[in-house]
């Protein structure tokens, strides 16, 4: 009966008792939840609980298990098991305390600083910072579970002694990778860019969606995603349209006949801008930049406060005065030119043939009689 109920006790209440504390430890971040609600990170606490628990119960069971007397001939691999669980538990909730600290970090400051560029900038380093410390731990859980079993213990000298040829191996063959990696350090902190700016990247216009020690996610306007390694950024050129003030100046282009009215086209640009929300007020214009036999080039200036008010600006501007053209003044659109051409001066009659006549006694000559 002893051998029966002593297991059972001890798994039993290592069981409950895990249970217990985490209920109570969970009740108590949920009060403090709701008497700080400035601040996100009891909440995000709250989000360690599994692995909370996890620890505490493999910290019990692997405390009492020699009162357990439970499985003695597997004695030895059940305690390493333990000891492996409780240390991937416990990497697993330094990983969640971390980002619960560095979240709430963030969120704090996103709330003080109002300019979207800077809050941008500490987004991308605080996610690049979780992407480090996550790394380290894991490395550092999983060189611990390691080193609970003797026969790595005892390769370590060799291990050791062979580190630097092992190291210049390693490193000729991951040279591209740790390229990355330093390219995505130098992204987060050289502010060159950041997560939510608007860039153009080989012709492609997007935002930056996600940033990695290795590579660099932009969502094109049409919801595709372009994956590029970062080091992409810190090598060749890219545009990047929210470095400094996001405020922009839009070009829209129109090809119309040389008898349009430019004044009135001015005054319904005006117009138009004051009744688009995209426009921010600050100047338009327009002139005209170019010619040809057929047409001339007319350009218009507008600006707005970001990249997509940009867009919005311009494509109203181009529709409307278009509309209104139509409408108003068809005589100023493009059109083939089917009239006569213009004779030269002093020869009303046009030149003259090799045979001394002219094109309209040519034709009156060439043209058939017709007797009545």
């Amino acid at each position: 009966m002893e051998n029966l109920l002593r297991p059972l006790i001890v798994v039993g209440g290592a069981v409950l008792l895990t249970l217990f504390i985490g209920w109570a430890t969970d009740r108590l971040l949920t009060k403090a939840d709701r008497r700080h609600p400035e601040t996100p990170l009891w909440g995000l606490l709250r989000r360690g609980r599994i692995p909370y628990q996890l620890v505490l119960c493999a910290a019990m069971l692997r405390g009492s298990y020699d009162q357990a007397e439970l499985l003695q001939d597997q004695k030895v691999a059940i305690g390493r098991t333990l000891t492996l669980v409780l240390i991937g538990a416990a990497a697993w909730l330094v990983i969640r305390i971390a980002a619960a600290v560095v979240e709430t970090s963030y969120s704090r400051y996103a709330r003080v600083h109002r300019d979207a560029a800077r809050v941008r900038r500490v987004r991308t380093q605080v996610s690049l910072i979780m992407r480090v410390v996550s790394a380290i731990v894991g490395v550092v859980a999983v060189a611990a579970m390691l080193l609970t079993f003797p026969t790595f213990r005892a390769a370590g000298a060799s291990l050791l002694a062979s580190a630097g040829i092992l190291g210049i191996v390693a490193g000729v063959a991951a040279q591209s990778t740790l390229s990355n990696m330093f390219a995505g350090l130098q992204i987060a902190f050289g502010d060159m860019v950041r997560i939510g700016d608007t860039v153009v990247v080989d012709g492609e216009w997007g935002t930056v969606e996600e940033i990695t020690l290795t590579f660099l996610t932009v969502r094109t306007w049409d919801e595709r995603r372009i994956t590029m390694p970062v080091s992409y950024f810190t090598s060749k050129p890219f545009e990047n349209w929210s470095r400094g003030t996001p405020q922009m100046t839009g070009i829209v282009y129109w090809h119309v006949d040389h008898s349009a009215p430019l004044d009135a086209m001015r005054e319904k640009l005006r117009d138009i801008l004051r009744e688009c929300p995209a426009w921010d007020g600050r100047a338009y214009g327009l002139d005209v930049t170019d010619t040809t036999p057929n047409t001339m080039q007319v350009r218009a200036l507008v600006t707005a406060k970001d990249a997509d008010d940009i867009w919005t600006a311009r494509v109203t501007v181009r529709e409307r005065m278009i509309r209104w053209l139509c409408e108003e003044h068809p005589y100023a659109l493009p059109r083939v030119n089917t009239a006569d051409a213009l004779l030269p001066p002093g020869r009303p009659n046009g030149f003259p043939s090799p045979d001394g006549r002219t094109p309209r006694q040519r034709r009156a000559h060439e043209s058939p009689r017709v007797d009545r």
